[in-house]
């Protein structure tokens, strides 16, 4: 039996777009999940007349139906079909009314905070270094780079562009950044709508300023990346932790903190969740989405390494189908190298009229040479075939790794291959945490302490261990030091 074909799927796939069109078909689907059009248990047409039907290959709507299947927003029903996931519930009928006396924003949803002062840490010291995540930075070709910066500078000298400029960064970067933001994310943003920042730690910092203003609450998950929560109580904000477990933030818990505090933002690394790694599964991106309209509060979503994943194709960032409720920041140092400092933020266009008065204040134009140099390395392909090499290197130290972890620690660590990312993320259940850290500390090692993640007082302790910058040699030197911190106590 023919099932009718949601209307507005028919109108948002277009061949003329830059977003390939199984992607355009897989962000459809979803934003119509996330808001209600496709119910859960709604059956989807068949592969065959939804190609029919859109005009394009069936090949097409195969692909885009399998990954929204492995991804969990779709159910395949065997003979009978593909349906919506029944694990979602119905975004429009679970928005309450809050049950408590809840102040809600009555100005619009973001508006702009002057920012403090803030001090740098600088990291120093010797001996073997156990990152949370860092690429290689031998990997990427020196020359190249050298090349694109004479490129730059040559273009560049004598015009205006090496003048004061546009605070929101190089217009020409932004475009690239918004057509490979649509073409591999799914996110339909235009080049007014990015704001190039210096990393992506600058960036949480410039979209603190604009969120916060002093004792405005913020949630965090209990387990997180440290800089952000210092970001944010720099500015004089009130953070507050939510439980996570092996599919995410906890939802339940969220909407019990909103409904006791008026929540300004949340804070998350949904696709690949820092530290542990876990993805956010999209049962909970939706409901999470529903309490931030409920409770008007802004989600921050920091998706600092999206294109290291060696699974299936990644979750679209929560901001591919809810672009007025997400502020989405992302990098390029790890694709790149963490030196040239470039980083972006995709948001509403009020905030980006924010964003660009704070970089006024507190940058002037960020960096037009790297980010010229940056935006060729793009045009010519280099970044795509770096991206691609460094991705195979990885996924290669990804295996490995893990396999010197099972050898040579065995039943003393608990750990899960990551779907993807840069690192693991370690437990040690019969372990004395302290203790075993200091130990590791005295036999040189260089670290991130359990403690750093842990925002909730009851949350677990762990290690994140980055595979990614450590050649075979220094991975085997890595895990043995563990191994010997294990014996020693």
């Amino acid at each position: 039996m023919l099932r009718p074909l949601p209307l507005a799927l028919t109108e948002r796939i277009s061949p003329a777009g830059g977003t390939p069109l199984y992607m355009q078909i897989i962000g459809a689907i979803v934003r119509d999940i996330e808001r209600g059009r496709l119910k859960p248990g709604t059956y989807l047409p068949s592969s065959r007349e939804l190609a029919a039907e859109l005009g394009v290959s069936r090949k097409t709507v195969v692909i885009a139906y399998d990954e929204l299947i492995a991804q969990g927003w779709l159910v395949s029903a065997g003979t009978r079909g593909t349906l919506v996931s029944t694990r979602f519930s119905d975004p429009v009928a679970a928005v309450e009314q809050p049950t408590m006396a809840v102040r809600l924003p009555e100005n619009p949803l973001y508006r702009f905070v002057p920012a403090p002062e803030r001090p740098l840490a600088v990291p120093d010291g010797s001996g073997l270094k156990l990152d949370e995540g860092a690429p290689d930075v031998r990997l990427f070709p020196t020359d190249t780079l050298a090349k694109a910066y004479r490129h730059a500078i040559r273009d560049m000298a004598g015009t205006p562009a090496l003048a004061y400029r546009d605070p929101l960064g190089l217009a020409a970067l932004r475009t690239n950044i918004a057509e490979m933001l649509g073409a591999q994310r799914g996110l339909n943003v235009s080049a007014d709508r990015i704001c190039i920042t210096r990393g992506s730690q600058n960036a949480i910092f410039l979209v603190a300023q604009v969120l916060t203003r002093p004792g405005d609450t913020v949630l965090f998950e209990s387990l997180t990346y440290e800089p952000a929560v210092a970001a944010f109580r720099t500015l004089g904000a009130r953070t507050l932790a939510v439980p996570l477990d092996r599919d995410g933030i906890d939802v339940a818990a969220v909407e019990q903190a909103c409904r006791q505090h008026p929540v300004r933002a949340l804070f998350l690394t949904p696709h690949h969740q820092f530290p542990t790694t876990v993805a956010l599964q999209p049962e909970r991106r939706l409901r999470l989405l529903s309490l931030a309209r409920q409770f008007g509060f802004a989600i921050v979503e920091d998706d600092y390494d999206h294109e290291f994943h060696f699974a299936s194709q990644p979750l679209l960032p929560m901001s591919a189908y809810a672009p007025d409720h997400v502020i989405y920041i992302g990098s390029l140092s790890k694709l790149l190298l963490p030196a040239l400092r470039i980083g972006y933020i995709a948001a509403p266009a009020a905030v980006t009229a924010a964003l660009a008065h704070a970089v006024a204040l507190t940058d002037g134009m960020g960096n037009a040479l790297t980010e010229a140099a940056v935006d060729l390395l793009i045009r010519e392909g280099e970044l795509h075939r770096h991206a691609r090499r460094a991705r195979s290197i990885y996924a290669g130290r990804r295996g490995a790794f893990a396999a010197l972890l099972g050898d040579r620690l065995g039943d003393d660590v608990q750990f899960d291959l990551p779907d993807g990312g840069l690192a693991f993320w370690l437990r040690f259940p019969e372990r004395d945490m302290d203790r075993m850290e200091a130990r590791m500390t005295a036999m040189g090692l260089r670290f991130a302490a359990s403690t750093s993640y842990m925002l909730g007082r009851d949350a677990p302790r762990g290690l994140r261990v980055g595979f990614a910058s450590l050649a075979a040699d220094e991975a085997d030197a890595a895990v043995g030091q563990l191994r010997a911190a294990l014996d020693s106590h």
